[in-house]
C-alpha cells in the first residue's frame, strides 16, 4: 500500500468563488492552511489575504504578530493586523470574549462575498462536540462547527474540518513550516484544553477512531438540525405578523411545547438578540403564553426582553423609558438626542420652529385636539387605539406649545401641528432608542 503524501492536504473547494481571508494566528494549523491555500492557483486568482488579530493578552503577542508578517511576506500574501480590545469583564469568560472580538475583526475587513477561512480541523470538531454534549445541547449544538456558513457580509469556510491534526502536523513538517506555540494551550485549566490534553488521549487509547466518530456524530446532528429547521420555519410562518419582532400567541400555543421551544429560539436568533436560555423558554411556557389579554407579562435576559401584550409576543432590546421628570426646550434646527438614546428631528423646508417647543415625558392625563376635531381626546385613548404597546408609550416624547399638547412623537399630531407641518411641507421624525 502506498504511503500517504504528507506534502498534500486534500479538501473540497468552497461552494462559491470569492476573495479569501485566512484567519492567521501564527499557530501550526493556520500556518498550514495559509501555506496550502497560497499554493492553490484557484484560491489566489480572486485574491488571497490574511488577517492577524492582536488581542494584547499575552507577553509574546507582538512577537506573534511579527512572525505572521514575516511568513506572509515569504508567501507574497497581503496581511492585515487588527488590534482589538478584549472585554474581560463581560461575564462570558476571557476565551469567549477574545473569540467574539476576533470575529468582529474578521467581519470588519470583509467585503460582500468575501470568505474568511479558519483552520479548525477534525480534532477541534471532536472537542467541540464533547463540550456541547457536556452542556446538554440538542441537535443544533451537537452539530458543532459547520464547514461552510454565512458570516458577516460573506461566508465562513473551514476547509480542514475533515483533516486530522496528525495530518496537519505531517504537512507542516514536510514543508518545514515555522509556527509559534501559545503556552496557554499546554494548561489544562480551560475546558477545551482539559478535553484535548486529558480526556481525548485517554479515549483514543481505547477507541483509536474516536475523533472520526465524534465528527460523524456532529455531521448526523447537522442533518437532523436541518430537518428540524424546516419545522421551525413552518411554526414561525404560522405565527408571523407584519412585524418580524412580534408573534401571535395562538398558533404558538397550538404547536406544542417541543416545537414551540425550537421556534422561539430560532425567532430570537433571527432578530440578532442574545440566545434565549432554557429559563426563558420555561418562563414563556409558565407565564407569558397563558397571561390575560390585558396583562404585561415579560422575560428579560442579557439586555433583551420578550413581552406578552394583546395576544402577541414582542421581542426587542430592552430600552429605558424617558425619565418622568425629563424636560427640555427644542427649536427644531438640529436633531434632538433623547435620554433613552432616541432622536427627534424636524425635516423639511422651515429649518426650525417659529418658537421653541417644550418637551417632556408622559405622566398621564394629557389631552390632545386631533385634526378635524374641535374637542380634546385623552392621549391614552388615542395611543391605545393606535395599538402602541405600553412600553413604547413610556418612551414617547411630548411636544408642547405653552400648555397645549402639540404632538406625541411623530405618532399623534394635534390639529395645529398637522396644519403647521402641511403648510411648510415638513415632518417630525421620532427615532426610537
Amino acid at each position: 500500500m502506498p504511503r500517504p503524501d504528507t506534502r498534500t492536504l486534500i479538501f473540497p473547494a468552497p461552494p462559491v468563488a470569492g476573495r479569501v481571508w485566512v484567519g492567521l494566528s501564527g499557530g501550526m494549523d493556520s500556518i498550514v492552511l495559509l501555506h496550502r491555500l497560497a499554493h492553490d492557483p484557484a484560491t489566489r486568482r480572486p485574491g488571497l489575504h490574511a488577517i492577524h488579530v492582536h488581542h494584547g493578552l499575552h507577553a509574546e503577542a507582538d512577537a506573534w504578530t511579527a512572525h505572521c508578517e514575516t511568513f506572509c511576506a515569504t508567501l507574497g500574501v497581503p496581511l492585515q493586523v487588527r488590534r482589538v480590545h478584549v472585554d474581560a469583564t463581560s461575564g462570558e469568560g476571557l476565551e469567549a470574549a477574545a473569540r467574539h472580538a476576533r470575529r468582529r475583526a474578521f467581519a470588519d475587513v470583509m467585503q460582500p462575498g468575501d470568505i474568511i477561512a479558519l483552520a479548525h480541523h477534525r480534532d477541534d470538531q471532536a472537542e467541540t462536540f464533547l463540550l456541547r454534549a457536556l452542556r446538554a445541547s440538542g441537535p443544533d449544538g451537537l452539530a458543532a462547527m459547520r464547514p461552510w456558513r454565512a458570516f458577516g457580509s460573506g461566508w465562513l469556510w473551514r476547509p480542514l474540518l475533515d483533516c486530522a491534526r496528525a495530518a496537519i502536523r505531517s504537512y507542516a513538517d514536510a514543508h518545514a513550516l515555522p509556527w509559534v506555540e501559545d503556552p496557554s494551550n499546554a494548561c489544562a485549566d480551560a475546558d477545551r484544553n482539559f478535553l484535548r490534553l486529558e480526556v481525548l488521549p485517554l479515549l483514543r487509547q481505547r477507541w483509536p477512531h474516536v475523533d472520526a466518530a465524534f465528527a460523524r456524530s456532529a455531521l448526523l446532528s447537522e442533518e437532523a438540525s436541518g430537518l428540524l429547521a424546516r419545522q421551525d420555519r413552518q411554526v414561525l410562518a404560522g405565527a408571523a405578523t407584519a412585524d418580524p419582532a412580534a408573534l401571535q400567541v395562538g398558533p404558538l400555543r397550538d404547536a406544542g411545547a417541543p416545537l414551540r421551544a425550537r421556534a422561539l429560539r430560532r425567532w430570537i436568533s433571527g432578530l440578532s438578540l442574545p440566545s434565549l436560555p432554557a429559563e426563558g423558554v420555561a418562563q414563556i411556557e409558565a407565564q407569558l403564553l397563558d397571561a390575560r389579554s390585558d396583562a404585561q407579562a415579560e422575560f428579560a435576559w442579557q439586555g433583551a426582553i420578550i413581552r406578552r401584550w394583546r395576544g402577541l409576543l414582542h421581542a426587542e432590546w430592552l430600552r429605558p423609558a424617558l425619565p418622568e421628570t425629563w424636560q427640555t426646550v427644542w427649536d427644531g434646527a438640529t436633531p434632538l438626542a433623547l435620554p433613552d438614546g432616541g432622536t427627534l428631528a424636524l425635516e423639511g423646508h422651515p429649518g426650525k420652529f417659529d418658537v421653541p417647543l417644550s418637551l417632556s415625558a408622559r405622566v398621564g392625563g394629557e389631552r390632545i385636539v386631533l385634526p378635524g376635531r374641535d374637542h380634546g381626546h385623552a392621549l391614552k385613548d388615542v395611543l391605545q387605539s393606535l395599538g402602541l404597546p405600553p412600553w413604547e408609550r413610556r418612551q414617547l416624547p411630548l411636544l408642547w406649545r405653552g400648555d397645549t399638547l402639540w404632538a406625541a412623537g411623530d405618532l399623534v399630531l394635534s390639529a395645529a401641528a398637522d396644519a403647521w407641518l402641511r403648510e411648510r411641507d415638513a415632518r417630525l421624525v421620532w427615532q426610537r432608542g
